[in-house]
């Protein structure tokens, strides 16, 4: 079977996350959506809240599977006998950032390949921390992340107001 591993901090998931998804499921058997504990970032979501919004917004793809990892991301891809890592592009500099970190992981597991998966034109600038900014200020993001999102959106942005006061 020909597993591939998608990473990423989705905090949260946005729409562009699962156009990448829907495209990259055709190319694999399975896709692990590989929730990680980002420690250079401040989460909105909790993992348990990242991983349950992914599921619901993923639950059409049918070769889907949601984990979160702690750790070496080399190390859980052995685990998973994995032979791809998924990763989507939306600008030059995502390009940089992401060639150096697929540099380092084909140095620690040169078995596996990174794929890169141009975004789509509609979600070219969109960025998780954008939405998050956004929806913390007021905007309406309900075009750029999956309706589940939009609903825990609201709340996340209501609880913070509420304890901001």
């Amino acid at each position: 079977m020909r597993l591939a591993v998608y990473p990423g901090s989705f905090d949260p998931v946005t729409n562009g996350h699962i156009d990448i998804l829907e495209r990259s499921s055709r190319l694999f058997d399975k896709i692990v959506v590989a929730v990680i504990h980002n420690v250079t970032k401040s989460a909105l979501f909790s993992l348990d809240e990242r991983v349950h919004l992914i599921r619901e917004s993923a639950k059409h793809i049918s070769n889907v599977e949601v984990d979160c990892f702690y750790g070496l991301f080399a190390d859980y891809l052995r685990r998973k006998e994995a032979c791809a890592i998924i990763r989507g592009l939306r600008t030059v500099t995502d390009f940089e950032y992401e060639m150096h970190m697929g540099m380092m992981n084909k140095m620690l597991i040169p078995e596996i390949d990174t794929i890169f998966i141009m975004s789509n034109t509609d979600y070219i600038f969109v960025s998780s921390s954008g939405v998050k900014e956004a929806a913390l200020l007021g905007g309406d993001v309900s075009t750029l992340v999956p309706g589940v999102v939009k609903q825990a959106l609201d709340v996340k942005v209501a609880e913070v107001w509420r304890n901001d006061r």
